[in-house]
């Protein structure tokens, strides 16, 4: 199974459809985004279709700047709305990769990400929030930050970003091998 992640797109259609179109062209099967949409028409290019033989499923956290509440009915209309955070298994017995138990939030409070990777109940931790990829293991939980649109602060990637992870590149557990980053030029 191939799970694509992205954050922090700010109501850039251009990033937006960039994502979309690599999430597309590597077949991924889910796409979690970790938050900041921004507004409303930034979410419905995710809407691809679903189903065993079109698009992908869609999951959603709500961002700091997610400021226009319709942000959760437009997902909602063809995706999952998770609200602040939210939790979600990937793959199981009929897949043969084994299920993968994910934890996601937008990743405001770092002490907050910390802690869902550090309860060890999780296989993967996914956030956004500061616009810096990241890949980081620590006692079998695979913390992932996709990274998100450059902005001017220290630390933020320089390029826009987003993750891919393949359950099927996992040798039982929790891999950081598992994810790649990919730049996209918008």
């Amino acid at each position: 199974m191939r799970i694509g992640i992205v954050s922090d797109t700010h109501d850039d259609l251009a990033a937006v459809e960039a994502a979309v179109a690599l999430f597309e062209r590597e077949g991924v099967d889910a796409v979690v985004h970790c938050g900041d949409f921004v507004a409303p028409f930034s979410v419905t290019p995710f809407d691809v279709g679903n189903g065993p033989d079109a698009g992908f499923d869609f999951y959603a956290v709500r961002g700091n700047n997610d400021g226009e509440w319709a942000v959760e009915s437009t997902v909602d209309s063809f995706g999952t709305y998770l609200g602040e955070a939210g939790t979600l298994s990937f793959g199981g017995a009929d897949d043969g990769d084994g299920a993968v138990d994910v934890a996601v939030v937008h990743g405001t409070s770092a002490v907050v990400v910390d802690a869902l990777v550090d309860c060890g109940d999780y296989d993967y931790v996914f956030h956004g929030h500061t616009h810096a990829h990241g890949v980081e293991e620590r006692g079998g939980t695979v913390r992932v930050n996709p990274g998100g649109l450059p902005i001017p602060v220290d630390g933020a990637d320089d390029a826009f970003r987003v993750a891919i992870l393949d359950t099927a590149d996992r040798d039982g557990g929790a891999a950081p091998d598992a994810v790649t980053h990919h730049v996209l030029d918008v």
